[in-house]
């Protein structure tokens, strides 16, 4: 189970400069399912959100199988990947496995834990509880926090701050901050999505449109950032690779393209999952707000006000009753219309 370089900090740094390499054997294909490490603090995380998420559902039977595998599934799933599979073992080696655990944790684990909607549940199984978790997320603090450009900066700015500081290499020579940059890192991509696709109550909502906006922001965000990583003219953590000393796999600048391009194209590619929940709620949305206009004008045409059959009586015209058009009364359009 993993290596003593897996472990990581400068124990591991230092046994490799005074006895040669002593880190992972080559990454191959066959590697990539057998190498795994343990990380207690991200093990003790994974059961506590899953047993928390398992003893609501004893309580909520009729909860969707679909968002019990978002959740347990994927979500959790995705985060022992990221944190104890073969990225775990080889982040501290190869820089472009770091990268993809960065994409990971910043966009795969929180997109999933979201679409479970585990707000939604909390707020079902404790009444009392969750009316005090809606009072805090419609709070005015909430919905400053997470106004959009908050949330869309704090998704891109803290990896951006992580691979263009000393942050980068902190990571391999403290455990607390190795764990606390996973967190640091799941955070803001779990507010950006839980915001935007409103699955859960949420302090603000904002059309699927303005979602989209955003989103297409982030992927350029995303984009800004693998770039600058592959134009970089200087080695991102290259005293930590360096002393490292790995016999194997590619240079270190050209591990660090591969990392850049894994940050902009991988990025980019698990966001495509992200537009098509948005597109798949737009298309709710607006079934939803068919219905119930529809509903709306049936009402309305059963129940005419002086039971006639709505005409003036002379040539089959609608009466002038001064009633107004439905679409000056929709919200969504009473800002198109002045009177006259």
């Amino acid at each position: 189970m993993g290596t003593a370089l897996a472990a990581g900090g400068w124990a591991g740094l230092a046994r490799a400069a005074e006895g040669g390499y002593q880190g992972p054997p080559q990454l191959t294909v066959a590697r990539a399912f057998t190498e795994w490490t343990l990380d207690p603090w991200m093990l003790a995380l994974v059961l506590i959100l899953g047993a928390g998420y398992l003893a609501a559902l004893r309580r909520q039977r009729d909860w969707p199988v679909a968002r019990r595998i978002w959740f347990l599934g994927l979500g959790l799933g995705f985060l022992i990947i990221a944190t104890m599979s073969f990225v775990g073992v080889y982040q501290p080696v190869l820089f472009w496995v770091r990268a993809v655990q960065t994409v990971l944790l910043v966009l795969v684990v929180p997109l999933f834990l979201a679409l479970g909607r585990p707000i939604l549940l909390a707020i079902a199984v404790l009444p009392r509880a969750g009316r005090r978790l809606e009072a805090v997320i419609r709070s005015r603090p909430a919905r400053v926090l997470t106004f959009p450009a908050i949330t869309t900066f704090a998704l891109v700015g803290v990896p951006f701050a992580m691979y263009f500081t000393a942050w980068y290499t902190a990571v391999f020579h403290s455990t607390t901050v190795r764990e606390l940059t996973f967190l640091a890192l799941m955070i803001p991509g779990f507010v950006f999505f839980w915001t935007l696709l409103r699955v859960d109550p949420v302090p603000k909502k904002y059309s699927y449109a303005v979602s989209m906006w955003i989103t297409g922001g982030e992927v350029i965000g995303d984009a800004f950032l693998g770039i600058a990583v592959i134009a970089s003219q200087t080695l991102i953590g290259a005293d930590w690779y360096q002393a490292l000393g790995r016999p194997w796999g590619p240079s270190l600048q050209t591990d660090q393209v591969l990392g850049g391009g894994v940050l902009w194209i991988l990025g980019d590619l698990v966001g495509l999952p992200f537009l098509a929940a948005q597109l798949i709620q737009l298309m709710r949305e607006d079934e939803s707000d068919a219905a119930r206009i529809d509903a709306e004008l049936d009402a309305r045409d059963a129940a005419p006000a002086d039971g006639t059959d709505g005409t003036d009586g002379t040539d089959g015209e609608p009466a002038q009753d001064g009633t107004k058009p439905w679409w000056e009364d929709d919200p969504r359009f009473t800002s198109r219309f002045k009177p006259t």
